[in-house]
């Protein structure tokens, strides 16, 4: 069977599949479902200072579906999912013995703490030295959550700036020895901008994208936006399989701007065909938090069988042999022009030359049959 096993940043992973920042990981329980299910890391629920204030509302989560499947339930037909939730509403001192007991009863898993401040370098740093101290392998920096706290600079409000981006993550990388990824937002013009800013403050890679900030709709009896509160409503960030396509030209835009560049693929995962695509296209590793909501756990094993049958059918004996075999073949619309004119020029002249030969032929024959 191919060995999906791979070093990211001094790390060991079993195989390249993450548990993403949210639900999937919010205590030391489903961090250990993820662990006992196989998947190569975790990235724990976003977590802040205890003193930053956390409160989530209900309902907090709307799904899209194709129109011909609104009437259908359960999640099989789930397209998009859109969220208004908050990082953890657990402080700091909660997760610290979730930290420890996760570590000391899956020494082998990967385990990556997601931090979440306001501008200030305390209180980054005591963030990262406090959660460093409590075992953890990682960071991810989380520069991206599309709601909640942007007064105080927090989130995609931060990840948004990137000179913001740089001073924070030098912050971080100062207080520790472990690797640091900053997580990037999508909700900007250009992401090689932030991600630049990232690597110039130190980062080691980059995880992307974060959810996509947007309305998932109207409820068109009561005419009110969804998921509707008390009869009000906020945008939200948009994830699932309808955002595939935005993560994707996302993650390898910042490959092809910087090909030594480490990047955890996020966004739309949902079998094993999703996550090649992104390895393919350069991430190292693939992060799914959505999927996991609506499917479960143990959806790992898919993505593991997936992607050895894949390997084993090119002919691929390790994941680093694959990733990023698709990024040379990105170009210009201009150059695509070239290409498509060069290539009909050139099935011209071959059927010139092959109605040329057959002349000949044709003519060699009837000299043979007059002679």
């Amino acid at each position: 069977m191919a060995d999906l096993s791979l070093n990211v940043n001094g790390m060991k992973f079993a195989n390249p599949f993450v548990i993403g920042s949210g639900p999937p990981g919010t205590n030391y329980r489903t961090i250990a479902k993820s662990f006992a299910c196989g998947w190569g890391g975790v990235v724990a629920k976003t977590v802040a200072l205890d003193d930053t204030p956390v409160c989530n509302v209900a309902p907090r989560y709307g799904k899209w579906r194709m129109k011909a499947w609104e009437q259908r339930k359960g999640n099989a037909n789930v397209i998009g999912f859109q969220n208004i939730e908050l990082i953890s509403d657990r402080g700091l001192s909660d997760w610290i013995p979730d930290f420890q007991r996760s570590k000391d009863d899956y020494p082998d898993g990967v385990l990556i703490a997601s931090l979440m401040e306001s501008y200030h370098k305390d209180r980054w740093q005591e963030l990262v030295q406090r959660s460093d101290e409590a075992g953890v392998d990682a960071f991810e920096l989380n520069f991206s959550c599309p709601h909640g706290h942007p007064e105080t600079n927090m989130g995609a409000a931060m990840g948004q700036n990137p000179a913001m981006v740089e001073e924070v993550t030098r912050w971080c990388v100062e207080a520790t020895d472990k690797p640091v990824w900053s997580k990037m937002t999508p909700n900007v013009t250009d992401i090689t901008l932030p991600a630049r800013a990232a690597i110039a403050g130190g980062a080691h890679g980059v995880s992307a994208i974060n959810t996509i900030l947007a309305v998932i709709g109207v409820n068109l009896d009561t005419l009110r936006p969804m998921p509707t509160v008390q009869g009000y409503s906020t945008p939200g960030g948009y994830s699932y399989y309808a955002v595939k396509p935005i993560a994707l030209r996302m993650v390898a835009e910042m490959i092809l701007d910087n090909p030594e560049l480490t990047v955890s693929g996020i966004g739309g995962v949902g079998d094993a065909d999703d996550a090649i695509e992104f390895m393919l296209l350069g991430a190292r590793t693939v992060q799914v938090c959505t999927g996991v909501m609506l499917q479960g756990h143990k959806m790992v094993q898919k993505l593991i069988d997936g992607t050895a049958e894949f390997m084993d059918r090119h002919g691929f004996n390790s994941v680093d042999e694959f990733i990023g075999t698709s990024l040379p073949y990105f170009t210009t619309h201009h150059d695509l022009v070239d290409r498509q004119i060069a290539a009909k020029a050139e099935k011209a002249g071959q059927k010139k030359r092959d109605m040329e030969w057959s002349e000949n032929i044709s003519q060699e024959t009837d000299n043979l049959t007059t002679n």
